[in-house]
């Protein structure tokens, strides 16, 4: 099957700013994607969709081709399956179509080539039309509490939160960092989260999703740690 790889990475970020290029161990955090996208051996196209020209030139100099987002997808309100969904028309207008679409965060350096391919052979196996990597919780999500108009606490699931952790079914989240889904499923569905959905598991270690200054202190700290 012919797969395309997309990595989203526009310029703005309010809570930290130039995210997708902060300095990582040494290198821009997107330069981690990129390698990775490349070493999986997957992709016939891989693409950085973003309207900044620092990171093109970053996305090139990591052997990434550019992908010019229009500014109406470079809003705070832009949402990732319009960037997606986006990019398969303008290659479907150049005579490029694929059975599948990666899309890979640029703000999860430490998901390597191997979860990449974990991910796509969920898919490849014709088990599921929507892949994508998952952790654990590192808090018991069904103990949530919500604040109500007076300012009090109750809980989200009364019925729940007496429940014991090891009653507690297992539960799984998204980790930011990788997706696959079919292309006619993606356009069909409009979501990464369709029908017939299959997670790869990775380690909390790993899947720190960088989107604020403590996110970026705490995956170095993973990371240089992982290499001692």
């Amino acid at each position: 099957m012919s797969c395309a790889c997309l990595i989203p990475a526009r310029g703005g970020s309010k809570r930290l700013p130039r995210k997708n290029v902060a300095d990582f161990l040494g290198r821009p955090i997107i330069a981690y994607t990129i390698d990775a996208a490349r070493a999986s051996g997957l992709f016939s196209r891989i693409a950085v969709s973003t309207e900044d020209h620092e990171i093109a030139r970053i996305a090139r100099d990591f052997k990434a081709e550019w992908h010019e987002r229009p500014a109406a997808l470079a809003a705070d309100n832009a949402r990732l399956i319009d960037v997606c969904l986006g990019f398969l028309d303008d290659e479907e207008r150049a005579g490029r179509r694929y059975d599948t679409l990666g899309c890979l965060l640029p703000t999860a350096p430490m998901r390597g080539a191997d979860d990449v391919r974990a991910v796509h052979d969920l898919l490849e196996s014709g088990a599921c039309e929507f892949a994508m990597a998952v952790t654990t919780y590192d808090l018991p999500p069904l103990q949530a509490l919500r604040r109500i108009p007076d300012g009090c606490l109750e809980p989200m699931w009364p019925e729940l939160a007496n429940l014991r952790s090891q009653d507690a079914p297992a539960l799984y989240v998204d980790n930011g960092s990788t997706y696959f889904a079919a292309t006619d499923a993606l356009r069909r569905q409009q979501t990464f989260y369709g029908p017939r959905l299959r997670g790869h598991l990775m380690p909390r270690s790993r899947s720190v999703d960088i989107d604020e200054p403590f996110d970026l202190e705490l995956a170095r700290a993973l990371a240089q740690r992982a290499r001692s």
